[in-house]
């Protein structure tokens, strides 16, 4: 017997069609859903057709993301508490540069503040869970102390970096490990109540490009994310409370990455939050002709914006002030 997944076919033109539904209960619609299954080619079907359990995930309106309702394209900006990240590595690794520009990411319309003190660049090697906390959960604390009152994420695979971290006043757990570097990482997230920002990757920093390979990765990515939001949930953490992140450049070719952006809406049937990741990556830098990360701003936004076509609720940036004004010309022609 085939398994069938089922990609909906996401619309946004004004003119909305009699009997569409709303795709997780926000500004895109579907009629119709593409029919994947690895043993059969792909097919059309009306979104009536689709197992009323699958859809019910498409079309449910989504929970708070630390306290944030989902009825609108949100921006987690980016802190790299590091010396090593690809993009913004020691542009903010000094402590008062950290906390300056947590309250600029404010002032400039982020929704979500990224925190995150051990690059996960292709290459970057281990930082020991002590220095990690030095990085960042002073940060936070002296935000909080300071009246920062946006969401804050911690970006970490290690559960006592965010035990430190959501002690301090983070909201969310970020793991680009999906919780299975660390054991006590879910139990973590539970305890504190946190949302949970589950990515996948395939390999670990230092090897993850070496030859990345799939059967399918758009199915593969898939199951993997759903495999991992059930574990998520039999440790505590309900499903509203979960984001689900498809890890793009974190193990993947950029066939793969084009593939999964293509392909973004199929991760709706998860039945939580999608972020998606691309700001200022190394790919875009090859399609784009681009060889700065800091160049790669227009790019960044293109598929932020293709992914928001989509129904992706949140978009992980560098460039928070002018994905905001994208995001908001985008709506206006809506």
């Amino acid at each position: 017997m085939n398994a069938f997944y089922y990609r909906p076919i996401a619309q946004t033109d004004r003119h909305r069609s009699a009997g569409a539904l709303a795709l997780a209960g926000g500004w895109s619609w579907f009629t119709h859903v593409e029919r994947l299954s690895r043993e059969a080619a792909p097919e059309i079907i009306p979104a009536a057709a689709v197992p009323e359990a699958e859809l019910r995930h498409f079309v449910n309106r989504r929970g708070l993301v630390c306290g944030l309702a989902m009825d609108t394209p949100r921006i987690m900006g980016i802190l790299n508490a590091t010396p090593d990240s690809f993009s913004d590595g020691g542009l903010h690794n000094s402590f008062e540069g950290a906390v300056k520009r947590g309250f600029e990411m404010a002032a400039n319309g982020a929704d979500i503040f990224d925190i995150g003190g051990e690059s996960t660049r292709p290459g970057a090697v281990f930082v020991p869970p002590e220095e990690e906390i030095a990085r960042t959960v002073p940060v936070i604390k002296a935000l909080r102390a300071g009246g920062f009152d946006l969401p804050i994420s911690i970006d970490t695979r290690k559960a006592a970096v965010a035990d430190a971290a959501l002690s301090a006043g983070a909201g969310m757990f970020n793991d680009v490990t999906a919780f299975t570097y660390d054991e006590d990482s879910a139990s973590v997230a539970a305890k504190h109540g946190a949302s949970a920002c589950l990515m996948h990757a395939q390999g670990d920093p230092k090897t993850m490009q070496d030859d990345p390979h799939y059967d399918n990765v758009l199915l593969d990515v898939y199951d993997h994310l759903a495999a991992r939001v059930a574990y998520a949930e039999r440790h505590g953490i309900a499903r509203g409370q979960i984001v689900v992140d498809v890890g793009i450049g974190f193990g993947k070719t950029i066939e793969h990455n084009m593939a999964l952006i293509r392909g973004m809406s199929l991760f709706h049937g998860l039945g939580c939050v999608v972020l998606l990741g691309v700001s200022r990556k190394r790919f875009i830098g090859v399609i784009g002709n681009a060889q700065e990360a800091a160049d790669r701003v227009a790019g960044s936004i293109a598929l932020g914006l293709e992914a928001v076509r989509q129904g992706v609720q949140i978009l992980r940036v560098h460039d928070i002030k002018e994905t905001k004004q994208a995001i908001s010309l985008w709506q206006a022609t809506r």
